[in-house]
């Protein structure tokens, strides 16, 4: 018996989630940066008035916020599928990229 492909159709899903992943996972930054400075809006690399720590910090904490939204998000997902479908999503082992 041949093993089911569905990859294919997984693609838009996977579009929807990765959006959902990224909304969820600004505003779930946005509300850290703020519990933690106190500030509505966290520094950039292009801000002129805040120095290298500050800046790398909200990059660190801002990375690590969007890959463990994006993961939590695409195992719900693939999750779903599979028991909707009894494929998993990813016919490949291993990461994302």
């Amino acid at each position: 018996m041949q093993k089911k492909k569905l990859p294919v159709v997984y693609k838009p899903i996977g579009f929807l989630l990765g959006w959902t992943s990224g909304t969820l996972a600004g505003m779930a930054f946005r509300a850290t940066w703020k519990a933690i400075r106190h500030e509505d809006d966290a520094p950039d690399a292009l801000d002129k008035d805040r120095g290298w720590g500050e800046v790398l910090f909200a990059a660190a904490v801002q990375g690590a916020i969007f890959a463990v939204v994006r993961s939590a998000v695409d195992r719900t997902g693939a999750t779903a599928i599979e028991r909707s479908t009894g494929v998993w999503p990813s016919g490949e082992k291993g990461g994302r990229d």
